[in-house]
């Protein structure tokens, strides 16, 4: 890079469990209470940004371009332009690659960018023969045509799609995210208790930070009625091995080892961080608290997706001549317990490396004592289009507050892609 990325700030939401109805937030609400917020604590005025970037993976059709709607609604101005970008489980971290992009072609100074998902509010579809069957009966003109498509209804037609469930099901291998879980749990030799001792240690992590005041970059939330939202809801203190060990596989009911349990939760959240050049920083009187100094994107089989950060983290480490142990933490998105476990066994594994990294031996074993300090996904929530900027945004909190220096963020992204991004304390 050839321009400094400083990141001044950054705010999030609580992430709240999807409970099978719409949650009290759509995802515009998400994002302007966390950026508002953000905002009102700056130097600058919000008028004085150069562009908003909001990445979200599945906004409503109200709000398409849900950057601009969420930059109007903080009142950034008509002046400021506001966009949206879509990497699937990396849209909020792609938005901070944009703002990286504009920076260093120095078409921007300051930038506000994130990512946004309110997934308990993703829509029920209709099926295309009831689509058909609607376009037929809105062509009949006689009493006739209406009796007569009539006739031709099935009931069945009625049976709504879930779009969350088409979403998450990757068109090219035909598989849903959690069956690649399973796929990378079988290549890997993961046993089921392994992943559910994972999955009780997120829990664990995330209830101890809370505790300790770790998750100050939380903005709570308050609905119409008048109820706050303060804290991630999905937490659970009875997450514990032995409890995670009753429930029953999900995505392979026979032979699988993937549970609701060493899952990521569906959620709703949102994540910003503002990021601003040495310019921006001079004119406004910025303090930094640190800044972005590489990322990379990486593709890999669509099938063992989960393995993404794995092939977007090693090129950064090799670019700066890092070996893993060199990096003071790490922040790996926990879409599934399984996933995690397989790239640090994909790094310790010299024919991983070899065949599919190309390297000549195994990288290494990642210290897992620098792995999501704070817990993860699987107890917090993984609003698909947030998670790539909370990472991002926590891995700077924890390494301000533990006084180290250098850390990674890195998220498997579904379609087969992975993302990560170097961050440096200041």
């Amino acid at each position: 890079m050839t321009r400094d990325i400083f990141i001044i700030d950054g705010a999030r939401t609580p992430f709240l469990k999807s409970r099978n109805t719409p949650g009290p937030f759509a995802a515009s609400d998400l994002a302007t209470a966390a950026g508002a917020a953000l905002l009102a604590r700056q130097r600058f005025a919000p008028d004085e940004l150069d562009e908003v970037i909001l990445g979200c993976a599945s906004p409503s059709p109200d709000e398409v371009n849900i950057g601009r709607v969420v930059a109007l609604r903080m009142g950034c101005g008509q002046k400021v332009p506001g966009w949206t970008v879509m990497r699937n489980c990396a849209s909020g971290m792609q938005a901070l690659d944009s703002a990286i992009a504009n920076i260093q072609a120095g078409r921007s100074d300051l930038v506000l960018a994130g990512g946004v998902d309110a997934l308990s509010r993703a829509p029920l579809l209709l099926s295309d023969a009831m689509v058909r069957w609607l376009s037929g009966w809105y062509a009949t003109k006689t009493v006739g045509d209406k009796l007569g498509a009539l006739r031709r209804f099935r009931r069945g037609y009625l049976a709504p799609v879930i779009g969350i469930m088409k979403g998450l099901t990757d068109p090219i291998v035909g598989q849903l995210m959690g069956q690649t879980a399973e796929n990378l749990a079988h290549r890997f030799g993961i046993s089921r208790a392994e992943m559910d001792t994972f999955a009780a240690r997120s829990h664990a992590h995330v209830l101890a930070a809370r505790e300790a005041g770790h998750f100050h970059e939380i903005v709570p939330l308050i609905d119409r009625d008048g109820t706050v939202y303060a804290d991630d809801d999905g937490v659970r203190a009875d997450s514990t091995p032995e409890n995670l060990a009753k429930l029953k596989p999900f995505f392979d009911r026979k032979y699988g080892r993937v549970t609701a349990g060493n899952s990521s939760q569906i959620t709703d959240g949102a994540a910003w961080l503002i990021l601003a050049s040495a310019e921006a920083v001079e004119r406004h009187g910025l303090v930094p608290l640190g800044r972005i100094a590489d990322s990379q994107w990486a593709g890999l089989d669509p099938a063992q997706m989960g393995l993404g950060p794995v092939h977007a983290a090693t090129p950064i480490l090799r670019r700066h001549d890092l070996a893993l142990a060199d990096i003071d933490a790490w922040e790996i998105n926990e879409a599934f317990a399984a996933q995690v476990i397989a790239c640090l066994r994909a790094w310790d594994d010299a024919d991983y490396c070899r065949d599919e990294l190309g390297l000549d031996d195994a990288f290494g074993r990642l210290d897992e004592a620098k792995l999501n300090l704070d817990g993860g996904a699987i107890a917090q929530g993984h609003p698909v289009g947030a998670s790539g900027a909370r990472i991002v945004l926590h891995l700077l909190n924890v390494l301000r507050r533990q006084g180290l220096k250098r850390g990674i963020a890195s998220i498997c992204i579904g379609g087969g892609q992975g993302g990560a991004m170097l961050v440096e304390a200041l």
